[in-house]
């Protein structure tokens, strides 16, 4: 199988005069950032903060995140929300939390380390957990957080976010220990989730990550026979994803990144939102989120209640104990919902200094890069059509999606890559 023949194929700009996105207006988007800035962040951080007005702060908040925006007066009331904390409602809490691991990865570390101290919360706890781990991963916060869970947590060991921190835990543990210079996932069994006998007559797109979602991912799509899809040269289509949300929190956690493991892809989808835009979306489900019967597609399945079991059938031999492919099931047990793969109309400006530029980040989703005219609004490039296409080309929106890390090096994910574990 020869690089030659199986090239790196990207998508070439694509014009559609049908697809028309007024935000994405040159004069829009100034107007957007403008009024981000004054009614969604300073307008409602201007508000006293009682409990009446923890939603607009909350609201504040998300516009940072997403225009990755700072300020010293910004600062200054971030600051007073900190040192309210612990008085806060739990959402308050939360959605400052993950203000605080995207936009001030070191500032926070003593009040997160209080409120560590006195949650009974499981989410917060995590969200405690990652921000100080983000900060310091030495064997003296390591050792304190894995304390403080054994004493606050021990009879909840099944909870989906329990048990997706300690899986967590232990990926510190071994980057602490230094046993692995470079910690390479799956290679050795990656053969094996490609096999074509893998969800036989399904169609399935793979989504090869990082492990640093900063680094945008490749996809690439199987038809129902098992053949991997390709162009009309014979060069498999392949199609840059990313799969990052705006906070780069783990998947495990409200609007963290794409967990990784195994959807239910089922459907194509027009959005409503601004900001995912027109063009055609591939629905997507995780275990939880639906019954057993739609995710398995066995009508047979009279058991109503979820159970680790049923997934862990539809997965070759050698990845049944691989535990970070199990992300989707306790993602979706833990109430993750509504992840789909999409394209975008978010202004990539705001992202221009990221090494995903011009893909966007999303609040969990995956997805692939677009551009629109800033004269005319019209579409100019979709990676997404591109997925969409590819995949009604293998058979339709009717199968599976697989997130699959692949290691932690700092760069994008290329089809070189891949080549040798494809199926012949």
């Amino acid at each position: 199988m020869s690089l030659a023949l199986y090239g790196n194929v990207h998508v070439n700009a694509q014009q559609d005069t049908s697809l028309f996105v007024k935000d994405a207006l040159k004069e829009n988007r100034v107007k957007e950032y403008k009024n981000i800035v004054k009614n969604g962040i300073t307008k409602n951080l201007s508000l006293p903060l009682n409990d009446s007005t923890e939603e607009y702060w909350q609201n504040a908040f998300w516009s940072m995140e997403l225009i990755s925006y700072k300020s010293s007066w910004v600062k200054i009331k971030i600051n007073t929300a900190f040192d309210s904390i612990q008085n806060r409602s739990l959402d308050f809490q939360r959605a400052l939390l993950e203000l605080a691991y995207s936009n001030y990865k070191k500032d926070y570390v003593f009040p997160v380390n209080q409120l560590i101290k006195n949650t009974d919360d499981a989410k917060i706890f995590a969200m405690c957990s990652e921000y100080l781990l983000q900060n310091d991963t030495t064997e003296k916060t390591f050792s304190f957080i894995t304390s403080l869970l054994a004493e606050k947590f021990i009879k909840d060991k099944d909870d989906p976010i329990i048990k997706m921190l300690n899986e967590r835990l232990q990926y510190f543990s071994k980057l602490i220990s230094k046993k692995n210079t470079e910690i390479t996932g799956p290679k050795n069994i990656l053969k094996d989730i490609l096999n074509k006998s893998v969800l036989p007559n399904s169609v399935i797109v793979y989504s090869f990550q990082r492990r640093n979602r900063n680094y945008p991912g490749l996809a690439i799509i199987r038809n129902k026979e098992g053949n991997i899809i390709t162009n009309e040269n014979g060069a498999i289509i392949s199609i840059p994803q990313l799969a990052r949300s705006v906070s780069n929190l783990p998947g495990y956690l409200t609007n963290g990144n794409t967990p990784e493991g195994i959807f239910r892809m089922d459907g194509f989808d027009t959005s409503l939102s601004g900001y995912i835009g027109p063009t055609t979306n591939i629905q997507l489900t995780m275990p939880h989120e639906n019954s057993i019967t739609h995710f398995l597609k066995d009508s047979t399945i009279t058991d109503s209640t979820w159970n680790e079991k049923y997934y862990k059938a539809i997965l070759p031999d050698s990845w049944k104990n691989y535990s970070p492919i199990y992300q989707t099931y306790y993602a979706g047990k833990a109430g993750r919902a509504e992840i789909i793969a999409h394209g975008t109309t978010v202004n990539p400006e705001y992202y221009k200094s990221e090494p995903y530029y011009p893909l966007t980040p999303t609040q969990g989703c995956l997805c692939t890069k677009e551009i629109w005219s800033e004269e005319n609004g019209k579409r100019l490039q979709s990676n997404q059509q591109k997925l969409v296409d590819t995949v009604q080309q293998a058979g339709g929106p009717d199968g599976y999606l697989i997130v699959i890390e692949l290691d932690d090096k700092n760069k994008p994910v290329t089809i070189e890559e891949l080549i040798s574990y494809l199926p012949k």
